[in-house]
């Protein structure tokens, strides 16, 4: 989880727009439209960090398709430090 976290914060353009994601899903879990109101971003602007972020296993969705919510994995809670850590040094 470590390297996926590294790579989706700090390698890409996207990164800062994924600390937002990861921290608004931190607080309660949202489906994409909630999250694009939320963060003042386009519904496909999120709805292509959150396919990033379920590939590398930072998100997850519930079932229903329709306005499925979005969690935090408990991978990526297990590694909740190194997101942490990861900030700290990068100033996101």
């Amino acid at each position: 989880m470590e390297k996926a976290l590294w790579y989706l914060l700090t390698a890409t353009r996207g990164g800062k727009n994924r600390v937002r994601i990861i921290r608004a899903l931190s607080e309660k879990p949202m489906n994409a439209n909630q999250l694009a109101d939320e963060l003042e971003l386009g519904y496909k602007t999120v709805r292509h960090h959150l396919a990033m972020l379920e590939d590398h296993g930072v998100v997850e969705s519930g079932e229903n398709k329709y306005a499925k919510l979005y969690f935090l994995t408990d991978r990526f809670e297990s590694s909740r430090e190194t997101f942490e850590t990861i900030l700290e040094k990068t100033n996101l």
